[in-house]
């Protein structure tokens, strides 16, 4: 009896981020289109033939990206937003990350989080005229790529209802269901051009299934999906990220050949779709974590499958629960990691081999993976028992903490006039959200720290004309509240892991969070503690050096935990919990040594909200308390920031308001400030900051341009609670275009300000 094995998708950047290097040194322009593409094509074959080798039987194709799968989404079906000009049937590479990144006329497309991960996808954008055409070359060429290496390939697409729903509709309000019928069509032209070209399978992902889908949503699936199937080749439908059961009547009576089902995130849905399911259809099971890096118990998902296989038959299929996109590449390449840990994790390539183990254990019984099988129960014994895990002194401070003990002393109002009686800023106050430029310097220099070639006190050394150098620019520029620039750290999760208990850290365990950009996230094993101090000294002499307000600059306990690869023997607000009362160790420290204006950045919190409505309320509440406890006890005068960035908050206000932050800031100038509407309605009662600079394109914005985003902000925000700012840190930029893009932002704060005060 055959299971056959497939992915969803593979880790795009590479196992050294060959990506990253082949994106960034072709816009530096260090590289042509050329070898860029020849490049790409190089990468992606050799992760098919990876893929291949591990026994993986039905290889993505299309899952391949140059910058976001959602974007490559839009342009299959010949939809690149009109306000750039561009045609998507004649669309140039350069036109592609322009779309992405910006031009010199128009602003990059909004960028967002996909569903509940740290990936960052490209908001499509819909009028009411948008025309759609098929554009299948892209997919086309890989199939024969694939097909001449000898790879069995099943092209993978965004489906059109989710491909919709993810957009935005722009210029005149318009429903933007009354767009699918012309979508349907050229998905239908799509997928035949598909089946012409030879393909059997075709992977058609609808992830907004995991959703709390409106009425209308859900009765658009079985007419798209009857004009869908006639002409495509088999279509396997895959649903991830969440629980599906309450779909499971529509989704079995949908004419395509099978199901793919997140079994990890949802494993009791399966109950759902096994009784009456039709016999003309495979079923998918997602059975090895996507989204985690800890070792699969294969004796115990063994167990799961065996009744799945007795019913099913050969149309059982055997996949991860997700696309590996969120996974790290490769576990053996960690050398430098403690053994013990190490046998714990699974990475991208480990996970292939544990789908393996699981086909070959359904196919010819336990006995035929008996090795393998022992090793994994090994490891989860030794885990769980491992002493390193648990330190008793962290369960016993948190059950002492006291009833309220993450509220602030005093009200808001009050607060905010104890603050303004020593900071004494002016009206439209301008900061910026933390990092400055990584410089080449920068990281020369911290490299050769870590490999010991500089000294301690020669590193802390570069690291003070960092900081002197960022301060003095500031002050230049004219800004209002300072920042130390974070020159010291490498990543703003990274940083604090390094120095607290219960992480560890991996050489290579990046992940993609959109473009060339990855993050390296920490895994969080054991109980989380401050054994000491990890700002205060840089913050402490940044300060020293000027006599406007520094921000202490500390990342919240959410995003900490969701930026991280977490255990999973506790619940998630329990750790996080763990880290909140870690991090107010630090914030009552930087108070003590002076710093009264700290920042306490929570761009997850969003990210981390459940997919499903009835689950929010609990998670909310959690992650709210544990933003409350990292500034517990602090004095009133002392100012609390938060900062969030490209996630949508209209629906969570409430929430972000009980965060109880003095100032927060966040992204708006992608979505030409429409996320502050919501703000305004909701009647926001804390100051607000909303980003007035697009930090993640090279594109340096116009004063005229911050003037028209402030004006709109003016109109929703009153100007006593109105602050100036970036809509993120400035790490990934470069010092000329970051002096002019702060000049013209200062600029505008000024003329606004001499504006109010005529007025007044």
């Amino acid at each position: 009896m055959s299971h056959p094995t497939h992915l969803l998708g593979f880790p795009r950047v590479g196992a050294k981020r060959e990506l990253k290097t082949l994106l960034e040194n072709h816009w530096q322009g260090e590289l042509d289109e050329a070898s860029l593409l020849q490049g790409a094509k190089e990468l992606r074959q050799k992760h098919w033939l990876l893929q291949k080798g591990a026994g993986v039987e039905l290889s993505p194709v299309g899952d391949f990206s140059l910058y976001d799968h959602v974007l490559d989404a839009q342009l299959l079906v010949g939809a690149a937003p009109p306000r750039f000009g561009f045609d998507a049937a004649t669309l140039t590479t350069a036109q592609y990350f322009e779309l992405a990144r910006g031009n010199a006329a128009q602003p990059a497309l909004e960028m967002t989080k996909w569903f509940d991960t740290n990936y960052h996808y490209l908001v499509p954008e819909w009028r009411a005229d948008t025309a759609f055409a098929a554009q299948p070359e892209r997919l086309l060429s890989q199939i024969r790529e694939a097909r001449a290496l000898g790879v069995a390939a099943k092209p993978a697409l965004l489906g059109p209802l989710s491909l919709l729903w993810l957009g935005k509709a722009k210029g005149e309000p318009f429903d933007k269901l009354s767009l699918l019928p012309g979508l349907v069509a050229a998905y239908r032209e799509l997928l035949a051009a598909l089946r012409a070209a030879g393909a059997e399978w075709a992977q058609i992902d609808e992830p907004i299934l995991a959703l709390d889908l409106e009425p209308e949503w859900q009765d658009a699936f079985a007419p798209a999906y009857a004009q869908l199937s006639p002409s495509a080749p088999k279509l396997l439908l895959a649903t991830y990220f969440g629980d599906v059961s309450a779909h499971a009547a529509l989704l079995k009576s949908l004419p395509v050949a099978g199901l793919h089902l997140d079994l990890i995130r949802a494993p009791e849905q399966i109950s759902a779709f096994l009784p009456d399911y039709p016999a003309d259809k495979v079923l998918s099971a997602g059975i090895i974590d996507g989204r985690n890096i800890w070792r699969a118990d294969l004796s115990a998902l063994l167990a799961r499958l065996r009744p799945l296989a007795e019913t099913l038959g050969n149309r059982l299929w055997l996949a991860p629960s997700c696309s590996l996109l969120h996974s790290p590449f490769d576990a053996a390449a960690e050398t430098a990691l403690d053994p013990e840990l190490k046998t714990w994790l699974a990475f991208a390539v480990q996970k292939l081999n544990e789908l393996k183990t699981l086909k070959r254990g359904l196919e010819e019984g336990r006995a035929a993976v008996s090795d393998e099988l022992a090793g994994s129960d090994f490891a989860r014994s030794q885990r769980q028992t491992s002493p390193r895990i648990h330190n008793p002194a962290v369960a016993e401070r948190l059950a002492a903490l006291p009833a309220n003990a993450d509220r602030r002393a005093s009200a808001y109002p009050v607060r905010a006039k104890r603050q303004q009686a020593w900071l004494k800023l002016p009206p439209l106050p301008t900061t910026t959200i933390g990092s400055f430029p990584q410089t080449p310097a920068i990281r020369a220099s911290r490299a050769a720290f870590k490999k010991g070639e500089l000294s301690a006190a020669d590193y802390r050394q570069a690291m003070e004309q960092e900081i002197e150098l960022a301060i003095r620019r500031q002050e230049v520029l004219g800004l209002d509240v300072l920042v130390h620039g974070e020159a010291e750290r490498n990543d703003m999760v990274e940083y604090f892991g390094e120095q607290l208990t219960g992480f560890a850290f991996t050489a290579g365990g990046w992940v993609q969070s959109y473009g060339s950009r990855c993050v390296k996230p920490p895994i969080i094993f054991g109980d989380v503690g401050r054994p000491a101090p990890m700002t205060v000294d840089w913050a402490r002499y940044a300060q020293s050096l000027t006599a406007k307000p520094v921000k202490g600059m500390l990342t919240g306990p959410v995003t900490i935990l969701q930026w991280s690869f977490v255990r999973d023997d506790l619940p998630r607000s329990a750790v996080c919990r763990q880290i909140a009362l870690a991090l107010n160790d630090e914030v009552r420290d930087l108070e003590a040594a002076g710093i009264r204006v700290i920042q306490i950045d929570e761009p997850a919190i969003r990210e981390g909200l459940p997919l499903k409505r009835a689950d929010r309320e609990g998670y909310l509440a959690w992650a709210g308390e544990a933003f409350r406890l990292s500034s517990r006890g602090v004095d009133d005068a002392t100012q609390i920031h938060t900062h969030m960035c490209y996630s949508e908050f209209g629906d969570i206000l409430p929430a972000i308001a009980a965060l109880d932050a003095d100032v927060i800031t966040i992204e708006t100038s992608r979505s030409d400030m429409e996320l502050l509407t919501d703000f305004g309605r909701f009647r926001y009662p804390n100051a607000i900051g909303p980003g007035v600079y697009d930090i993640h394109s090279p594109r340096v914005p116009s004063a005229s341009e911050i003037r028209t985003l402030l004006d709109k902000a003016l109109k929703v925000i009153p100007a006593e609670r109105l602050w100036v700012n970036p809509d993120c840190g400035l790490k990934t930029r470069g010092w000329p275009e970051v002096d002019a893009a702060l000049a013209a932002m200062v600029q505008v704060s000024l003329e606004l300000r001499e504006q109010l005060a005529q007025t007044a």
